[in-house]
């Protein structure tokens, strides 16, 4: 974007915000207009990195939802899906350059930019969740840490927020059932971020694609297994049609969360009271997208094996054993860079401690789950 798009980009948005108002309480003294066309709301342009019919939409909905009540109107969300303005993962990009106000993605997306933006989301497991970990990006030291990336390294003209903690995402989709290791040498594999390079140090031939490309990819033979999140997501574009055997639990995106980023002009020109809806926001649609999260993904889980004749499996051990042993040796390659080293002590010290006490503390659930439905397991 030239300097002179990036000068009309942020007039539009002073425009929304100030241009308006000024304009309404010119016209009410000439016209003694009633006060409250004084009160245009502010449009902000925010485009996710998801199909319209995908179930992160409906996530992005109830952010959007909890802004414009607690701003009372103040500020309107024109929420629009992955393509409308840009693609999948050219949403911080347009963000930073103003061509959006603001986009609700995760960081792998833009992993191109920088390996280190896969930390924040789908990086290497020590042994906490994605609670655990959105907690250091909150109380660990994250936040600060990703400031330093996107704006001090990168140079990227943005502020960001991370919320909705998600279960981990499952190793995937295969045509044929897979035992180990051994079983995945030379799939073509769909995955993201770090992801991909930890997949390919395991034999896989790896591909990074946007949601909305990879059952037609599957179809044209472009890849013969893949990942996406979850089983809403998975189901709404068609997995179950394309293969049957699906396999939960993985180490390769244990720990993700979604990425809200706001073009840091926009976001600094709002009033007060307004930063701290779109901020805190993200923390009220972090727990309303958790209840739908276990609500609608445990449904379909269960609609794809009942009605679809997909095959649910956990992923064999050998499998998740070699997936930690890649990640050591991607670590020890990933340390070499100061700032990425930083980074992995900052997570490795909050997990060590933060997760010793989840661990001790947590009680079974599978032997109570299995005490209450014996045999639905099958662990």
């Amino acid at each position: 974007m030239t300097a002179f798009e990036k000068k009309a980009a942020y007039s539009r948005r002073s425009f929304l915000r100030t241009g308006a108002l000024a304009g309404g309480a010119a016209a009410g003294s000439v016209l003694a207009a009633p006060a409250v066309l004084a009160q245009a709301p502010l449009v902000m342009k925010m485009q996710t990195s998801w199909p319209a019919s995908d179930i992160w939409m409906d996530f992005a909905r109830e952010y959007v939802t909890r802004v414009e009540e607690m701003s009372g109107g103040r500020i309107k969300v024109d929420l629009l899906p992955a393509g409308a303005v840009v693609g999948a993962f050219q949403v911080m990009d347009a963000v930073h350059d103003g061509v959006i106000d603001a986009s609700h993605s995760v960081s792998a997306y833009w992993y191109g930019k920088s390996k280190a933006a896969s930390f924040f989301g789908t990086g290497p497991v020590f042994g906490g969740s994605a609670t655990t970990m959105l907690g250091w990006f909150y109380q660990g030291g994250g936040q600060d840490l990703y400031r330093e990336l996107t704006q001090d390294i990168l140079g990227m003209n943005i502020v960001g927020f991370y919320g909705f903690p998600m279960p981990a995402q499952p190793f995937g989709w295969f045509k044929t059932e897979v035992n180990g290791v051994a079983d995945i040498q030379g799939f073509k594999y769909r995955t993201v971020g770090l992801a991909a390079d930890l997949l390919q140090a395991m034999g896989m031939s790896v591909a990074q694609l946007p949601g909305g490309e990879i059952v037609p990819a599957m179809e044209r033979g472009v890849i013969d297994a893949f990942e996406f999140n979850n089983p809403s997501s998975d189901m709404r574009f068609g997995a179950q049609d394309v293969a049957k055997n699906y396999y939960l639990s993985s180490y390769h995106q244990a720990s993700e969360s979604f990425e809200y980023t706001f073009n840091r002009d926009f976001y600094e020109d709002l009033d007060p009271d307004l930063q701290a809806i779109l901020k805190y926001a993200v923390e009220a649609a972090s727990t309303s997208n958790t209840a739908l999260a276990l609500r609608q993904y445990s449904a379909d889980l269960a609609t794809l094996a009942a009605e679809n004749g997909v095959a649910v499996h956990r992923t064999p051990k050998d499998i998740l054993s070699g997936q930690l042993e890649a990640w050591d040796k991607l670590i020890v390659d990933l340390e070499a860079d100061e700032f990425f080293k930083k980074v992995l002590d900052s997570q490795r010290a909050w997990v060590e401690q933060v997760s010793y006490y989840e661990l001790m503390n947590a009680a079974d659930l599978g032997l109570a789950y299995e005490h209450h439905f014996p045999g639905k397991l099958k662990l």
